[in-house]
């Protein structure tokens, strides 16, 4: 059977194929073999610029040439890499031949072939290809994030003196604006993002188990550490400061690690990401519980079906399968971050093919943030469902004729709103005839005469248009 999207296991390449086009060539196999050829690439220039006899600085069509390698690497040349690993049984040597190939024709290039992931151990290639992929991954994921934030911080602003009746516990409760609560979403995922967007990538290049000790075999006097620092953290092809000639990685080093690079920061950006993805199930969840009390309506659109038999209806689809793709990332998300960071001794294998899932994880979330984005475009307030329901809450304004009550020092104040409110069926008339017959300030009456539920709202609107 053929792999297409109607034959393809995972729904992320089957059914949302299209919706994943810009992370599909960054954490697939191929984005990962292009990353791996990147680093080796970047290590084999490095050598020749470190002043050794043995290899002398490469020439300049050379390096134009390795740079060809790298920008014009393509579907066939990930396809030739797994042939010879058919052969090898082993990735990362099937990269390392697809390069010395790579150099037939090219007598400068084939003389310094064996400085080809030169004392580099599997892991020197692997750790840094995983973290250029964390690199590019986490700027699509936090594109989709950022526009999430940035639908909600319009909704916010747009509806921030838009009274609606809060629900603590399922029950009325204080009023609060529409543009406030969901001002209180823009002000955490902000937050999470930010967390997101700090996390240091880190990268080794220290063999076998962290010690140079290859490395000094060869040149025992050389600064290794230094050197391998240079290659990590120099910046790559492209970004700001980068010299084309002599690329660097652009990533964070890491100077103490056995045979893996710890993971530790995986953990921390793993577990900042799902940290932002639950706070979008919350929203998720609160958005389908305000849409079935009909504080929103969602715009129709012209021949969707809301249910196969009822007519009627518009489901908030947008918002479940992002709660439940948001579910079945962080479920990823959690594995890798709890796994990742245990290695036995100084390595084995386990963590190799758990990361092979990050794209999984980081694919669900980036689907997620489509489905909000979707469904917040869609959604319409429907003003009068929120007054009519304030309307029908005037209970909630026992808060604040207890408060000033409280203030004037009339005794038992709380008490005597609670016998008058609680569990009761409380109108506008009952709670004025309690209100005039207050021994407080004429003044004070006014003032509470005057309040509805609708405008007993605080500084809702203020911290709303302030996100």
């Amino acid at each position: 059977m053929q792999l297409t999207a109607l034959t393809a296991v995972s729904p992320l390449d089957g059914r949302y194929v299209a919706k994943l086009a810009a992370l599909r060539p960054i954490m697939s196999e191929l984005g990962y073999m292009q990353r791996r050829v990147q680093v080796e690439l970047a290590w084999f220039i490095a050598l020749s610029d470190a002043g050794f006899d043995e290899f002398k600085p490469l020439s300049a069509p050379a390096r134009a040439y390795l740079a060809g390698l790298l920008h014009d690497f393509s579907e066939a040349d990930g396809q030739a890499i797994k042939d010879i690993e058919k052969t090898t049984n082993h990735d990362v040597k099937a990269v390392e031949y697809w390069i010395k190939s790579k150099f037939d024709g090219q007598p400068e290039l084939q003389a310094a072939a064996e400085f080809v992931h030169f004392a580099c151990t599997s892991e020197d290639i692997n750790n840094t290809s995983h973290a250029l992929q964390l690199k590019a991954g986490r700027a699509v994921l936090l594109q989709g994030l950022d526009a999430v934030i940035a639908r909600l911080r319009e909704l916010a602003h747009a509806h921030a003196a838009v009274p609606m009746l809060s629900r603590t516990h399922g029950q009325t409760a204080s009023p609060t604006t529409v543009g406030k609560e969901i001002g209180n979403v823009v002000v955490r995922l902000a937050a999470a993002r930010e967390k997101i967007a700090t996390v240091k990538l880190l990268a080794k290049m220290n063999g076998a188990v962290g010690n140079y000790n290859a490395h000094l075999s060869a040149w025992p006097d050389f600064d290794w550490e230094a050197f391998s620092r240079r290659v990590i953290e120099s910046p790559a092809a492209g970004e700001p400061g980068a010299d084309a000639a002599r690329p660097g990685l652009g990533l964070t080093f890491q100077p103490y690690s056995i045979q893996i690079e710890p993971h530790d920061y995986m953990a921390e950006l793993f577990d900042a990401t799902a940290r932002a993805n639950t706070i979008c199930i919350d929203l998720a969840r609160d958005i389908w519980g305000y849409i079935s009390l009909g504080y929103f309506k969602q715009k129709t659109k012209a021949g969707e079906i809301g249910s196969s038999t009822m007519p009627h209806k518009v489901n908030p689809i947008d918002f479940e399968n992002a709660e439940g793709n948001l579910g079945l990332a962080n479920a990823v998300l959690r594995h890798l971050s709890e796994k990742l960071p245990i290695s036995r001794w100084q390595r084995d294998l386990t963590d190799s093919t758990v990361l092979r899932n990050m794209g999984v994880a980081l694919g669900y979330a980036v689907l997620a943030y489509q489905s909000l984005l979707t469904g917040l475009n869609k959604l319409e307030l429907n003003e009068t469902a929120l007054a009519d329901d304030l309307d029908a809450a005037w209970e909630v304004l026992a808060e604040p004729i207890q408060t000033v009550m409280r203030r004037f020092g009339v005794p038992g104040a709380y008490e005597k709103l609670k016998d008058a409110t609680r569990g009761q069926a409380v109108t506008r008339e009952a709670l004025h005839g309690l209100i005039r017959a207050l021994d407080i300030p004429p003044a004070e009456k006014d003032r509470l005469l005057a309040l509805t539920p609708a405008s007993y709202v605080g500084q809702a609107a203020l911290l709303a248009r302030r996100v």
